[in-house]
Parts: C-alpha cells; sequence; structure tokens
C-alpha cells in the first residue's frame, strides 16, 4: 500500500510548487515580493459584469442546479462572437459547449477522445494541461516544435510516419502560453490540410485571441475551410474579461468532439453556476470597450517592461500577443537552468517569475514574465533586475542556499 497510485506515477512533482514555495517563504519572512510568475490578471471584472451578476443571483431560481453543457443564452452568445470576431458561424446546440474555463474544457475532452496508449502531438513548450491532460488519460505524448512554421508543419509529418500507434490528435496554442508565439491565417491553412491528411484531429486552445498587440487580430483555425471537420477550439473569459475565477470558457468545432465532451461533462458537473452564466453573456453581448482597455493595459506594461530590461542588459523577445513575455535566461545565468535561475531572481531581486521547465524540458532555458503587476510596481521589478544584473559581478551564480531556505 506505499506505492503511488498509477495515473499519480505519471504526473511529475509540479515545478512550479518549489518556486512558489520560496515565495510564500519570502512573504512570510516580511518580504516584499512582486510575483509575475502566475498568469493571474490583476484588473478588476468590468462592472456591468459585475452588476449582471449581483442582479442575477437575487433571483431564487438561479440558485438550482445548472445545465451542464451550459444555458442556451450563453452558447447562443458564443456562436454570436464567433460570427462577428472570426465570420464562423456555430450551431450552438451541435457545436458549441460552455466549460469550466478551458482548462477543464481541455482535460476533460483528453479524457473523452483518449484510449491507452493513444500517442498525441504537442508542442513543447506547452501550457501544462496541453500534454497533461492526456498524459492523465493514459496517452503517450509526443513533443513538436512550438513555432508556428515549416519546422512545426514537418515535424508533424514525421511523427505521423514514425510513430507508432499513429497521433490521433494534436495540439496547437496561438497566441501561445508561454511562448508568446502568434500564427496566422496561412499557417492555419496548412496545419488543417496537413491534419485533414493525416486524419488528426486539431485541438486549438485560443484563450488569448482577444490580447494582441498589432493591428491584425489573430484568427481562429475555424476560419479555414473543411477545418470543422476535425477540430474543436478552446475559448475562455478569464483573460479577455479579467475573470479567471468565475471558471467560464468554452469549447466550439467539431459536432462529433463537442458531443464527446457533453457527454463526459453530463457525468461529471451540472454546469458553472446559472447567475455566472449569464453575467458571462452580459459580457459577450454588452459593451465592448472593456476588452480595448484590456488590450492597451498590457501593451503598456509590455513596453514598460521589454525597453526596461533591456536597458538592463536582459535582452527579450518583444511579444506581440499574450500576456506574457518569454524570456531567454541571461547568458552568465544559463547554466542554472529556469529553477535555480528563478530562485536567484527571487532571492535577489525578489520578483517571482514562472521557470520555463514547467511548460516541458525544451523550456529550461527561457522564465515566463506575466505582465500581472500595476505600473509602478513593474518599475520597481525592472528597477529590482537591473541592480541584480548589474551588481557585483564577483557575485557567484553557482547554485546558492537562498535566503528563505531553500536549497539551490
Amino acid at each position: 500500500m506505499t506505492e503511488e497510485f498509477h495515473r499519480i506515477r505519471r504526473l511529475p512533482p509540479y515545478v512550479f510548487a518549489e518556486v512558489n514555495s520560496a515565495k510564500a517563504k519570502a512573504r512570510a519572512a516580511g518580504e516584499d515580493i512582486i510575483d509575475l510568475g502566475m498568469g493571474n490578471p490583476d484588473s478588476a471584472t468590468p462592472p456591468h459584469i459585475v452588476a449582471k451578476l449581483v442582479e442575477a443571483v437575487q433571483d431564487p431560481r438561479s440558485h438550482r442546479y445548472s445545465v451542464s453543457r451550459g444555458i442556451p443564452g450563453l452558447r447562443r452568445a458564443l456562436a454570436a462572437y464567433y460570427d462577428r470576431r472570426f465570420g464562423v458561424k456555430i450551431d450552438p446546440e451541435s457545436e458549441a459547449i460552455v466549460t469550466l474555463g478551458s482548462k477543464e474544457g481541455l482535460a476533460n475532452l483528453a479524457s473523452s477522445i483518449t484510449s491507452p496508449g493513444d500517442t498525441i502531438l504537442v508542442p513543447n513548450p506547452s501550457y501544462p494541461i496541453h500534454q497533461f491532460g492526456f498524459i492523465i488519460a493514459g496517452a503517450s505524448v509526443r513533443s513538436i516544435p512550438a513555432t508556428p512554421d515549416d519546422e512545426m508543419l514537418s515535424a508533424i509529418d514525421r511523427a505521423v510516419r514514425h510513430s507508432v500507434p499513429k497521433p490521433t490528435a494534436l495540439i496547437v496554442n496561438f497566441p501561445s502560453n508561454p511562448t508568446a508565439y502568434l500564427a496566422s491565417l496561412e499557417f492555419y491553412k496548412e496545419l488543417v490540410a496537413l491534419a485533414r491528411r493525416h486524419e488528426l484531429f486539431i485541438l486549438s486552445d485560443l484563450a488569448y485571441s482577444e490580447i494582441y498587440f498589432g493591428s491584425e487580430p489573430p484568427p481562429s483555425v475555424l476560419q479555414v475551410e473543411g477545418a470543422k471537420d476535425i477540430t474543436v477550439e478552446f475559448t475562455s473569459m478569464s483573460k479577455t474579461y479579467s475573470m479567471p475565477g468565475w471558471r467560464i470558457g468554452f469549447a466550439a468545432g467539431n459536432p462529433r468532439l463537442i458531443n464527446a465532451l457533453t457527454r463526459m461533462k453530463s457525468y461529471l458537473d451540472y454546469g458553472a453556476f446559472t447567475p455566472i452564466q449569464v453575467a458571462a453573456v452580459a459580457a459577450l453581448n454588452g459593451p465592448q470597450d472593456c476588452v480595448e482597455e484590456m488590450r492597451t493595459l498590457y501593451r503598456e506594461r509590455r513596453d514598460l517592461i521589454i525597453p526596461g530590461l533591456a536597458a538592463a542588459g536582459w535582452e527579450i523577445p518583444n511579444p506581440e500577443g499574450s500576456m506574457f513575455a518569454w524570456a531567454p535566461i541571461p547568458p552568465r545565468y544559463k547554466h542554472l537552468g529556469s529553477v535555480e535561475f528563478s530562485k536567484l531572481l527571487l532571492e535577489r531581486a525578489k520578483v517571482a517569475v514562472a521557470p520555463g521547465i514547467g511548460f516541458g524540458e525544451y523550456g529550461d532555458d527561457h522564465v515566463r514574465i506575466a505582465f500581472v503587476e500595476n505600473n509602478q510596481r513593474l518599475r520597481q521589478a525592472v528597477r529590482s533586475i537591473r541592480a541584480f544584473l548589474q551588481g557585483d559581478s564577483n557575485v557567484s551564480t553557482e547554485p546558492v542556499v537562498d535566503a528563505v531556505g531553500m536549497a539551490g
């Protein structure tokens, strides 16, 4: 009775836990830690959405069980969003479902469509649920490059020809967490053609679709003709409307995949609390000024952090989407790896970031920086990092026992 359970053995220790533990100990000791590690929006949910929640919760009828696949009005609101944003027609009855955030939807779809031993293609690095949702379901994961280009397409083609068993599905996520890469509609056209040729399902995570900084908004895979035959796409209210704790997301696309997810969820939950779903309808159908304000906020934060760290000697690619910067570890510290560098940054600069290895082994030479503090705190973070990077050149960069008691 001492062995770990089978599924738990397939899950490595959560790599963010080590840095989170160090962060918690530092704060318990009274240290002021600027947390840029978790992608947790810090802005309040827009007032008109909160007001609709308050109004809906006053109705006692809304306190009863809800609908597992989402109330009809919210599924219609999602279909209307796809129509005006992407020009894609979605049938709210057969091609849409409400999920408890996109993470839950991805995990439950993985359980719905995966047989033990299946092979799934997942970009590396990528958001952890993209691979571990399928690992929990009993699949094997094969890594492919994370960049939306010919390298990824070639890797998918090789994987289909050389994997046994043949892969059944692939994950894409653009704008990407953690890399902030964006994909073009032309890339999606090639991806859909390749997936159709090899009979692969495409599972697209579009949670960051509204956080972009150029003139062209990111496309949806479903804009490609024929994509709906093989694709389901996940979206979320969390980032677009600063509603992370409300846990509302969606899946849309292929009816067979939507039906599988609907059937699985019917056994597992009764859907989100109805007043939250009613408020989500108000978000999707109401004024969208708040979305542009959110986008402007993240652009301002990006334009503070990236040049500020460049002036400090830390060159980081300028992201064109998402709420993250995917930052290569400075050459002097690269040998430490992402966990040790994150702990060193926490100790010396009092700034928390997410170690890249938490998103896959090919992320270990990067850290992820989230734009989740106000401008004053971000300026403080930049000053602290500059002082750390430009400090005494004799300071050792070898693993240390840091100030919060964590062995480096």
